[in-house]
């Protein structure tokens, strides 16, 4: 059965880091740069759900199939998350999300209290 994917209205990449790894990060901010995106403000510490500094890259649907190959080969060791957006994000950031690297451990529950606020 096939899924609707007309709920997509964008995705977002979460680009992990810490002070061993931020030259590493910075690299591939800069090579994002070449592409259709939005890149966020860097979080130094954790914020909402996320466990670890990061910064946070939007783009459209359109953008993924180039955006997300290009971090599979260039991503020099960071965890990424990336989701869609669905406007469920729980949802879009547990089961409608894949991860580059290791799978990080979000606070799901910052989520259901953010939703229901």
């Amino acid at each position: 059965m096939q899924e609707n994917t007309v709920n997509i209205t964008g995705f977002h990449a979460h680009i992990y880091f810490d002070n061993p790894t931020r030259e590493a990060a910075t690299r591939v901010r800069e090579g994002l740069s070449a592409f259709d995106v939005r890149l966020g403000r860097w979080h130094e510490k954790p914020i909402g759900p996320h466990p670890k500094s990061m910064y946070q890259v939007a783009f459209s649907p359109e953008q993924f199939s180039k955006v997300v190959p290009w971090l599979m080969l260039n991503r020099e060791g960071l965890d990424i998350l990336v989701h869609p957006e669905t406007g469920d994000d729980v949802k879009d950031h547990t089961d409608h999300s894949l991860w580059l690297g290791e799978k990080l451990e979000l606070k799901i529950e910052f989520l259901r209290q953010v939703g229901t606020a």
